[in-house]
């Protein structure tokens, strides 16, 4: 790829046209919330609009205007006739009449600096009416007093100053109504989350005990509840669970009895043989009865159903170290690398045998293993490698198969019958992990057993 093809992906990655359901809540609770709550917000918003600009701001207008017709009309007429006796006959009229103190300020001069309001509709309002009404300079403050209003007018005596109440000038019951609105709207919300929470908490349930049972562990505590639709998925679910435990322990009944009903007349032809002379025929015959004695466990373990094991905190520096040992002992060269306070909550036999089968079947075909741990934020990763052969990359998943034999690359399960890693991955995700295989640096095969990782207390 040319570096201006790579840019021009690069470019397309970054500046791609995001969807809707990019920026929406992913899960139930959000998704049913926003369901809810956003309508009523967008009501509650266009109501709000409406109220706004069709009553509060027109009412305010009139106000403002109304207020504005008496300051020009007293303005006027004291300029007709500036002296001391029309000014106290004015104010005397502008208190009684109109509700405005005016007061003259014959060396007053008009301040400079503008005080808005929080509201900006306010002053615009009132702004417009003076400029409409008034052909002299004026200013006006409707921060300064709280109940208050206040007009400086220039006039060629002096500033005339009036005072107004705020309620004269403005409608001053439009916050009450937008505190409701708004408060509504959080009532509503509050008591939507409630209920949402509610409805999806039995949902969250069935997921939790459907993921424990995926795991094999039982979930005791379980029962239906919620809505009538979550209460026929979590009795479905439960009649789906019991009738997967019965025909697992069916199924293991019925190896298991042919397993005992098997073994009576191969231990009866082994000791036949072992009596007869001895010959080549004879040591063969003894070693097919031998493997066929493998067989019968390896296909016993395959179908036994390991939830019956009590799931308890699993220290895994010390399993993997138990099963390392356990293979030292055929003198095998085995280096490790494990962290501490490494944990899981799961079945510690289950778990055994499944490092017991990877660890075995790398010094099986190693002369060198190395085992490692490496833990992350979500998981922890157990890393078995050896010098071997190896896998090609195209048989690893044929690798997983039951009863499959990898000749003549790699035989996994030259000794058995191909059931070790298809029991190990079972095992392991059964506990929420996985197994991945690859090729190691080492020359051979690379085994990683990741699983959902605790940390120890």
């Amino acid at each position: 790829m040319s570096i201006k093809e790579h840019y021009t992906a690069l470019r397309h990655r970054l500046f791609r046209r995001r969807r809707l359901r990019d920026y929406t809540p992913k899960g139930l609770f959000g998704r049913s919330l926003l369901i809810v709550a956003l309508p009523v917000a967008l009501m509650q918003i266009a109501v709000l609009w409406m109220f706004f600009d069709s009553q509060w701001e027109t009412v305010t207008t009139r106000l403002s205007e109304s207020v504005a017709g008496d300051v020009a009309v007293i303005t006027m007429q004291f300029e007709q006739n500036p002296s001391p006796e029309n000014l106290d006959a004015l104010s005397q009229m502008a208190l009684d009449k109109m509700n405005l103190s005016v007061v003259l300020q014959p060396d007053g001069v008009l301040p400079n600096n503008l005080r808005s309001s929080i509201f900006s509709v306010l002053d615009r309002t009132l702004r417009a009416a003076l400029n409409g009404r008034l052909e002299t300079p004026f200013w006006f403050d409707t921060t300064r007093y709280p109940s208050y209003v206040e007009i400086q007018v220039q006039t060629s005596a002096g500033i005339l100053r009036f005072i107004a109440p705020r309620d004269k000038v403005f409608s001053t019951t439009g916050h009450i109504f937008v505190f409701w609105l708004i408060a509504a709207t959080f009532i509503q919300t509050g008591i939507a989350v409630i209920f949402i929470r509610n409805q999806v908490r039995p949902i969250q349930r069935l997921a939790n005990a459907a993921e424990r049972f995926g795991k094999g562990q039982d979930d005791p505590g379980f029962s239906p509840s919620g809505a009538r639709e979550v209460r026929q998925a979590a009795s479905a679910f439960l009649e789906m669970r019991n009738r997967i435990v019965r025909f697992v322990e069916q199924r293991t009944a019925m190896l298991a009895g042919v397993s005992h009903d098997l073994r009576t007349p191969l231990t009866r032809l082994k000791l036949q043989l072992t009596l007869l002379d001895k010959s080549a025929g004879i040591e063969d015959a003894l070693q097919d009865l031998q493997e066929m004695e493998n067989m019968l466990d390896g296909y016993l373990t395959f179908a036994r159903d390991e939830s019956e094991e009590e799931s308890t905190f699993i220290d895994l520096g010390i399993l993997i170290t138990d099963c390392a040992h356990n293979a030292r002992r055929s003198g095998a060269q085995i280096e490790m690398q494990i962290e501490d306070g490494l944990g899981i909550t799961g079945r510690q036999s289950a778990l055994g045998r499944c490092l017991n089968n990877l660890i075995e079947n790398a010094v099986h075909y190693g002369e060198a293993v190395r085992i490692s741990t490496h833990r992350n934020m979500a998981n922890i990763k157990i890393v078995i490698e050896d010098d071997g052969p190896g896998i090609e990359d195209h048989l690893i998943e044929d690798a997983f198969q039951p009863f499959n034999r990898l000749d003549p690359a790699r035989n996994l399960n030259e000794e058995g019958v191909g059931l070790g890693l298809s029991i190990s991955r079972d095992t392991a995700r059964a506990h929420g992990g996985d197994i991945i295989l690859g090729r190691s640096e080492m020359g051979g095969l690379r085994v990683v057993l990741s699983l959902p990782g605790e940390h120890q207390d």
